[in-house]
């Protein structure tokens, strides 16, 4: 075999190996955005950190690895650790802006699940445990995120946070607690979901305040980005209480007309849709049959990069 030969082949084996690595890599696509949503609260920032990992992976010799999901899972955790701490190094708004934050929803339709939305909404993360996730510390978050919902050994996260184990385990357990102690438990029966959304609906529809008001737990919590169509212009912070709730949302009435239910982050929400383009998004938490959280998301260019194919039009 003549030089020319023997270094087409090499170049042959590597192309194989190298749409071999790639190929493996895809297998794990779905799951890796699925930490990296859990662990920015942004769809396109986890889409970014996926992108690294693959990265990394092309540079690294993962001979040794027998556990490719694994090793993955922790470069990808690795990377949101920096994009947070990154964030919070170059965050110049004022802390009050964390009132008004509502996370990127993942919006399907109630009939049915798109498969590269499906890992997302299995196990789904709802958007008011995003909202109290985004105040850990990036290296609780991590903790919290990888050994509580994707079940990854302290011994492994340990490292990425720069910690010994036990102290890793800390971190998690302070995440959990804070967790647990903000966040209601939703109720998981759609059907019951729905009943709330429609009475929410109808008595917006209707004008109705007082039915609007039945449906609202006393500590309903409402947020809304900056501008949000159902609060009202200069909104600065959440809105607390059923009443003052109450009297926001009635805003919504004028568009409540051009509202449809859908999947948001696994539970029932609302997406408004005038002449085929989206106004918001409308995330809740229902619990024992009363609407406890509102998350809105109205501002045109975050819906516009959301994947509502199929939901618009």
């Amino acid at each position: 075999m003549t030089d020319g030969e023997l270094m087409g082949e090499r170049q042959m084996d590597g192309r194989a190996d190298g749409e071999l690595l790639a190929e493996r890599f895809e297998e794990h696509r779905g799951h890796l955005r699925a930490v990296a949503y859990r662990m920015l609260g942004s769809l396109s920032e986890a889409d970014d950190a996926v992108q690294e990992a693959w990265l990394r992976l092309s540079r690294s010799d993962t001979s040794d690895v027998r556990n490719l999901g694994g090793w993955l899972t922790t470069v990808t955790g690795r990377v949101c650790l920096d994009m947070l701490r990154s964030r919070r190094t170059r965050r110049e708004e004022p802390m009050e802006a964390y009132e008004t934050f509502v996370p990127d929803p993942v919006v399907g339709s109630l009939d049915r699940v798109d498969p590269e939305q499906e890992v997302l909404q299995a196990d789904s993360v709802g958007l008011a445990l995003l909202v109290v996730m985004e105040t850990l510390e990036p290296a609780e978050r991590l903790a919290f995120v990888l050994h509580d919902m994707f079940a990854v050994p302290f011994d492994d996260i340990a490292p990425v946070v720069g910690r010994s184990t036990a102290a890793t385990r800390q971190l998690a357990s302070r995440a959990r607690r804070r967790v647990q102690g903000s966040t209601p438990a939703p109720d998981p029966d759609p059907t019951r979901q729905r009943e709330a959304v429609d009475a929410f609906l109808a008595a917006s529809r209707g004008g109705d305040f007082e039915a609007l008001v039945s449906v609202l737990d006393p500590d309903v919590v409402l947020r809304a980005d900056a501008g949000a169509l159902a609060v009202g212009p200069g909104a600065s912070k959440a809105l607390r209480g059923r009443h003052q709730v109450a009297e926001s949302a009635f805003m919504f009435r004028q568009f409540a007309q051009y509202a449809r239910p859908v999947l948001v982050n696994g539970a029932v929400g609302l997406l408004t849709v005038v002449d085929g383009k989206a106004l918001s998004v409308m995330g809740l938490t229902v619990v024992d049959g009363k609407i406890t959280g509102m998350y809105i998301l109205a501002d045109e260019e975050r819906l516009a990069r959301l994947d509502l194919a199929g939901l618009v039009g």
